[in-house]
C-alpha cells in the first residue's frame, strides 16, 4: 500500500522495507515521531521495494537485510540494483536482528545499522545522523550549483573589452572595435572535458585513480579489485555490478568476474576464449553470455586507424 504526497525543501520521505508486520509498525511509530519524516509505503519483499524506490524517490529507506521470509529476498544487492537507476542513492537506516551483516552492510555505505528488537533510542540516533547527512550532502550541491554561475574568464573579457555604442552612433572607419584579447578566445576553445578519475572511499581514507591508468576490474564476492597498469592492486568494496552500472567506453564486461579496459587489450584469441592484456602475462577469459560485447571490441578496433594482414 502506497500514498503520494507533496513534499516541501524540509522534508524527508521515507519507505520501510521489511517482511515483518511488527516491526514496520514498530519502525513508522518511531519515526513519525520526526515531524519532518513523511511516511511514503511499506514494501515486504524485494521487487515491491525496489518498484516504491524508482516510483517516489524517498530520502530515506528503513530496509531488512535478513528476513523471515527467505522468499521475499531481501538483501544489500537491493542497493547494488539502485546503483543501475539512480544518481543520488537515498540514505538507508539497516535494521536487522543479525550482528554479523554489520560489516557488510559497513561495505555497502549505509547511514546507519540498528539492531531489533529496535531501542527507541538508537532509531532516534540513526535518524539525527540522517539528517545530518542529508544536510550536508544539500549544502554541498548548493555550493557546486552557485560555482557554476561564476562567469568563465571568456564571459568577463567580453565585458571589460566591449563597450555598447549608442543605438543613434554612426560607425565609420576611425570608429575603434573593441575586441576579445585572442588569449582569452584560445583558452575557451582550448576547453576540455575533464578525464575521469575514480576515487575509492574507505573509512576516511580516500584513494584517487586515473580511470586510464585501470587495466581491469575483476571481481571477488561483494568487493571488487582494481589491477592498474602499474602492476598495483586496489581493493573496492563494491560489487562488479556496481561498476558495470556506472561505467562507459573504453571499459566493456566481457565475464561474470571481469570488466577490461579495452586500451589495454592486446591479443584476442576467440578459440581460447582469452584476452591478453599489454605489456603482461595476464590472459582474462570472456564467456558465451559476453561474447557479444568481445565481437563489439573487435569491431571497435577495426573501425580505428587499422591494418589488417
Amino acid at each position: 500500500m502506497s500514498c503520494k504526497l507533496g513534499q516541501t525543501l524540509m522534508n524527508y520521505p521515507y519507505i520501510i522495507i521489511d517482511d515483518n508486520p511488527e516491526s514496520v509498525a514498530k519502525t513508522k511509530a518511531i519515526a513519525d515521531g520526526f515531524s519532518e519524516l513523511v511516511f511514503v509505503a511499506t514494501a515486504s519483499n524485494y521487487a515491491d521495494g525496489l518498484h516504491l524506490i524508482l516510483e517516489h524517490s524517498p530520502k530515506l529507506i528503513f530496509l531488512e537485510i535478513d528476513p523471515e521470509d527467505k522468499k521475499s529476498n531481501l538483501s544489500l544487492t537491493l542497493i547494488n540494483e539502485l546503483h543501475r537507476y539512480l544518481s543520488v542513492i537515498p540514505k538507508i537506516i539497516v535494521t536487522t536482528s543479525k550482528k554479523e551483516l554489520a560489516f557488510e552492510a559497513i561495505q555497502y555505505e549505509v547511514t546507519d545499522y540498528v539492531l531489533k528488537p529496535i531501542q527507541r533510542i538508537d532509531l532516534i540516533k540513526s535518524i539525527l545522523k540522517m539528517k545530518k547527512a542529508i544536510g550536508e550532502d544539500e549544502v554541498f550541491i548548493a555550493k557546486k550549483a552557485s560555482l557554476h554561475k561564476i562567469q568563465s574568464p571568456v564571459e568577463e573579457a567580453s565585458q571589460d573589452f566591449t563597450e555598447e555604442q549608442p543605438e543613434d552612433a554612426e560607425e565609420t572607419n576611425d570608429t575603434p572595435k573593441k575586441q576579445i584579447p585572442v588569449s582569452f578566445t584560445q583558452k575557451g576553445m582550448a576547453h576540455k572535458e575533464q578525464p575521469l578519475v575514480l576515487c575509492i572511499k574507505s573509512y576516511g581514507d580516500y584513494r584517487y585513480i586515473d580511470a586510464k591508468d585501470i587495466c581491469y576490474f575483476q571481481a571477488d564476492n561483494n568487493s571488487t579489485d582494481i589491477h592498474l597498469n602499474n602492476g598495483e592492486m586496489v581493493t573496492a568494496f563494491k560489487t562488479l555490478k556496481h561498476f558495470e552500472g556506472i561505467l562507459s567506453h573504453p571499459f566493456i564486461r566481457i565475464h561474470n568476474s571481469y570488466i577490461l579496459n579495452r586500451d589495454y587489450i592486446s591479443r584476442i584469441h576467440t578459440g581460447n576464449a582469452v584476452c591478453y592484456i599489454k605489456n603482461t602475462t595476464t590472459k582474462i577469459p570472456f564467456s558465451k553470455s559476453y561474447k557479444e560485447n568481445v565481437d563489439l571490441i573487435i569491431s571497435d578496433f577495426a573501425n580505428g586507424n587499422y591494418l589488417e594482414i
